[in-house]
């Protein structure tokens, strides 16, 4: 598969080849579903937490006789009908981690990078190296490249001055492309890589085990 190939100026310089086995893959949204819902779930901190009655500070002690008195008969303080009392039902810390097969989550991932591709919404740089932290310069280089609305850029490594040149443009996420992600991939429009970025992602999740595909689309 081939795809052009662009410079900080938004010029077409070529074509690149890039791998099928990451980038043309059939889209299976099932899978990819379950990817973003495993995700979310799972950077779910969990700590919310209420106090039941056997929590709460206060006396025990009866509050006033049972009978004669012309009230409803009552109990301790620490009753969830009162006010300062125990919850009922309530939430109290939990995990709600999803576990998911590896395979799994790397065929989620390049079904993601595939659709970004065959939507046109992937563009490939071939470098994306800054002399200086501008966001002026990081600007100039996305309205160049036509980008819209939001954009994930991604480096082959971690890249300050990428970093701070776009941390101020509304809409702009970078990262390396060793932690790239389903959510992530999903969220932005369009998806800046530099060349070395693909390479390294065709070497983290390009080598497909025989009949990996076939197998997690049954």
């Amino acid at each position: 598969m081939q795809a052009p190939l662009y410079n900080l100026a938004g010029e077409v310089v070529g074509n690149i080849d890039i791998s099928d086995s990451v980038f043309g893959v059939p889209l299976n949204e099932d899978l990819v579903h379950q990817a973003v819902l495993r995700q979310l779930a799972n950077a779910r901190q969990g700590n919310a937490s209420t106090k039941t009655r056997g929590e709460v500070n206060g006396s025990t002690r009866k509050l006033y006789k049972q009978k004669g008195t012309g009230n409803a008969r009552a109990g301790g303080r620490k009753s969830p009908t009162r006010k300062g009392g125990g919850s009922v039902f309530g939430p109290h810390p939990h995990s709600y981690r999803q576990a998911m097969p590896k395979k799994m989550q790397q065929l989620a991932l390049r079904c993601a990078l595939s659709a970004k591709m065959n939507d046109g919404e992937l563009r490939i740089l071939e470098s994306f190296k800054l002399d200086e932290v501008k966001t002026r310069v990081m600007a100039a280089v996305l309205d160049a490249l036509k980008v819209e609305k939001t954009v994930l850029v991604v480096t082959s490594e971690s890249n300050d001055n990428v970093i701070k040149s776009a941390r101020n443009l509304p809409g702009v996420k970078t990262m390396p492309a060793s932690i790239l992600n389903v959510v992530d991939v999903l969220n932005y429009r369009t998806l800046l890589m530099e060349v070395a970025a693909v390479r390294k992602a065709e070497q983290i999740w390009g080598q497909v085990a025989s009949g990996e595909n076939n197998d997690a689309n049954a």
